[in-house]
């Protein structure tokens, strides 16, 4: 029996691109493009009533823009998303994160139209049938909201009141696929603390990446900017710092260092090498929390955390976009707490006040 065709949606207002997107997803007889739109709002109407596998989205769009577009989707018809747009300043690259946070799956550059593109038509294939891969959810874009609706009472962390666990230094946080919404959520719930330093690591690609964390600062009431490298591990109030894209991050005695080692689990930069590092260097002031995203990555590094006193968190299976990274954590017996999302950045917060009481 043959299988069943992928169907995909086809969003982009130029007849130029998107006429190469078309030929490119032609060119993989397990791919078919059912419609084409030019606009969010034509988007939204064939999405609802073609119900395809995947839909590739550009960002600047007439009559709705793109990121609508998604919001509007992820909330009435979640489809999986492929953001295929250009990063040409800073508004669109803002753009295409509020998109990604609003529950898009992925991004890919559009083709430049010069040698650089000679692998772009294989790269889209391949992007799209990924993303087609990934079981979306309802996504009201509302969710980004959630720290400043009325919670329930933060979750009891019994595991660190004890005379000998050490005030909190170090907060670690990685994700991949999903990881914008979910960084969003568990760093509004984190507050602002003289001493603790908190840093991150993100699976995206430049040239998208270039703004990341210049984005995060404007969701988040902390001010994160990419690591230089050399930074002191004594933290000013309210500063994260991130791995850079391309770059790993780690902690080396008392200071930051940015490497240029070969990739981990295809990843660079590498979670399961910033977790190590903490391990060596800062267990068991450190807490962590390994978030959604696909593979493995991370998993390896938790434990070491975990097995070296750190404080370890796993987002669950059901609040996660793709539970890869945070399953494999779970197996691995690397988590002190497996949570739901809107429970981790409150379980950190809980952790960094029992700490500062009995350190």
């Amino acid at each position: 029996m043959t299988a069943r065709r992928l169907r995909v949606l086809v969003v982009e207002d130029s007849l130029t691109v998107r006429r190469r997107v078309c030929d490119a997803l032609a060119t993989d007889p397990g791919l078919e493009v059912v419609g084409e739109a030019d606009n969010g709002q034509r988007a939204i109407e064939l999405c609802q009533s073609l119900r395809p596998d995947v839909m590739t989205l550009d960002m600047c769009l007439p009559i709705m823009s793109g990121l609508s577009a998604t919001e509007y989707i992820m909330a009435h018809c979640p489809t999986p998303i492929l953001i295929v747009s250009a990063s040409v300043n800073r508004g669109e690259l803002f753009k295409t994160y509020d998109a990604l946070a609003a529950g898009a799956v992925d991004v890919l550059e559009k083709p430049r139209g010069d040698g650089s593109d000679d692998d772009w038509d294989q790269k889209l294939v391949a992007a799209v049938r990924l993303v087609a891969k990934i079981k979306v959810i309802t996504h009201p874009r509302a969710r980004l909201a959630l720290a400043r609706a009325p919670q329930s009472a933060p979750p009891v962390v019994k595991d660190l009141a004890t005379p000998s666990s050490s005030p909190l230094s170090v907060i670690a946080l990685g994700a991949s696929t999903g990881g914008p919404s979910a960084l969003v959520s568990v760093l509004r719930e984190i507050p602002s603390r003289r001493g603790v330093l908190i840093l991150l690591v993100l699976h995206i690609d430049e040239p998208f990446g270039s703004a990341f964390a210049e984005w995060l600062s404007e969701q988040t009431p902390h001010a994160v900017r990419f690591a230089q490298g050399g930074e002191p591990l004594e933290a000013a109030e309210g500063r994260a710092l991130m791995a850079p894209p391309g770059r790993h991050l780690i902690v080396e005695g008392t200071r930051l260092a940015l490497s240029n080692a070969p990739e981990r689990h295809s990843c660079r930069p590498s979670i399961d090498t910033l977790f190590e590092s903490v391990a060596r260097y800062a267990a068991p002031q450190s807490a962590a929390a390994l978030l959604t995203g696909m593979g493995r990555d991370g998993a390896s590094g938790l434990l070491a955390l975990r097995q070296a006193g750190g404080f370890t968190v796993a987002q669950d299976e059901e609040t996660s976009v793709v539970y890869g990274m945070p399953r494999e954590a779970a197996l691995l017996g690397a988590a002190t707490r497996i949570l739901p999302l809107g429970e981790i950045g409150r379980c950190l917060a809980e952790a960094l006040k029992l700490r500062a009481r009995s350190g």
